[in-house]
């Protein structure tokens, strides 16, 4: 599973580095936090892992990430349980799952798509988008890619 993390945080440090200015995510950007999104079996042990190391550091913190998750509800505008609403940033960052991982710059799946925020990117071409692309499978790289859950359903 570290292995995982490791190929696609080295993949994604590299298209951060090539998209330079155009990548506008930051402490506080979550627009991509909202709604209800997948995540595989993987990213399901890695968060429940987090959240048993903060709930080890900092129990009252933990606990809120909890009773947000028990709270969810699977709606367009209702953010991750795991984004902190006082601040807009994730408190499983570190574990957060491998959509999380690579949203942003440009990726390339397997199927050709292209995923890219739209907050980066603003008013660039397709060419200066072409040039930070980096290609990433990760349903090659993760053999429980199609079984999914929610992060919600990951910290009940």
């Amino acid at each position: 599973m570290g292995d995982l993390i490791q190929i696609v945080d080295a993949a994604l440090a590299e298209a951060a580095r090539k998209a330079g200015a155009w990548l506008v995510c930051r402490p506080g950007c979550s627009e991509c936090c909202m709604g209800p999104f997948p995540i595989g079996p993987l990213d399901a042990e890695r968060l429940r892992e987090g959240l048993a190391g903060l709930e080890s550091r900092d129990a009252e913190r933990a606990a809120r990430i909890r009773d947000r998750a028990r709270a969810w509800v699977e709606a367009d505008e209702e953010p991750c349980p795991a984004l902190d609403p006082d601040s807009g940033t994730c408190d499983l960052y570190a574990a957060r799952p491998l959509t999380c991982r690579t949203f942003g710059p440009p990726v390339r799946c397997a199927s050709g798509g292209l995923a890219i925020c739209q907050l980066c990117f603003d008013g660039a071409s397709e060419e200066e988008i072409e040039r930070c692309v980096v290609e990433l499978d990760v349903g090659a790289l993760d053999a429980t890619a199609g079984v999914e859950t929610s992060v919600a359903a990951a910290l009940r």
